[in-house]
């Protein structure tokens, strides 16, 4: 039995909030014209790729645009799909909380910050001209901000292991800065970084009432959590009283 006009539409507005799609099919749209008309691909990444290069000098005129333009561009299609499933996943919670245009303005601003971050580090080991593209850097930030927001919700890792959203964020950050004083693999964890150290320190100006996970704090928790099951182990051993909850 087929289901009511309504119900279609929102379902596809439940699970595809208005910026979340605009995002989703920008991002697509531009890789597929890219990949269809490759002198166009050369194009984009000359014009719109992030360069220390054109952001400070550019063609007669700084090209400070591609701190925004880079975001809407990939290197390939499991760059683009690792990216867009990451930003559907996590981000879809956070528009429907949020409202379109405040998730819209937190992800541009990740995205930028990341983009600063890469451009002033390229520029001080002098390396001008190699350009960045992704939106890692702001769906890094959206990583954060989910963690942030539902510290205990359970989530797939990578799209496979279940763990909650706090260690999540937390590992993802640690393998980052692991990576960066590694050889280089020409993934550019200093836009992962810059997105996320931007989008935690963002949260904690706006939204003083979020309480920041902590790593000694969550180290706590775990003891507490393993000390409890411990004595529960040990009353129903040997005692006959209530679990202790």
């Amino acid at each position: 039995m087929p289901q009511p006009y309504g119900y279609r539409r929102s379902f596809i507005h439940d699970y595809f909030p208005p910026g979340l799609k605009w995002l989703l099919v920008s991002n697509t749209a531009v890789f597929v014209l890219g990949y269809l008309f490759p002198s166009l691909h050369r194009t984009l990444l000359t014009f719109f790729a992030l360069t220390a290069d054109g952001v400070v000098h550019g063609v007669g005129v700084p090209f400070v645009w591609q701190l925004f333009t880079y975001m809407f561009l990939h290197g390939g299609i499991w760059h683009l799909l690792f990216n867009m499933l990451t930003l559907w996943f996590f981000g879809t919670q956070l528009e429907r909380d949020w409202g379109t245009r405040r998730f819209l303005k937190y992800y541009f601003y990740c995205g930028i910050a990341a983009g600063v971050c890469v451009l002033l580090v390229n520029l001080a080991v002098g390396d001008r001209y190699t350009p960045t593209i992704g939106a890692s850097g702001a769906i890094f930030g959206i990583l954060v901000a989910f963690g942030v927001l539902y510290p205990n919700q359970t989530v797939l890792m990578s799209f496979l292991f279940p763990i909650k959203a706090k260690y999540m964020v937390m590992i993802y950050a640690a393998i980052e800065l692991l990576m960066t004083f590694g050889p280089n693999t020409g993934v550019s964890t200093i836009a992962h970084l810059g997105g996320m150290a931007f989008g935690y320190l963002y949260l904690k100006r706006r939204m003083p009432r979020f309480k920041m996970p902590e790593i000694g704090s969550a180290y706590k928790q775990w003891k507490l959590q393993r000390a409890k099951k411990k004595f529960q182990v040990y009353m129903r051993k040997h005692g006959n009283g209530p679990w202790v909850n």
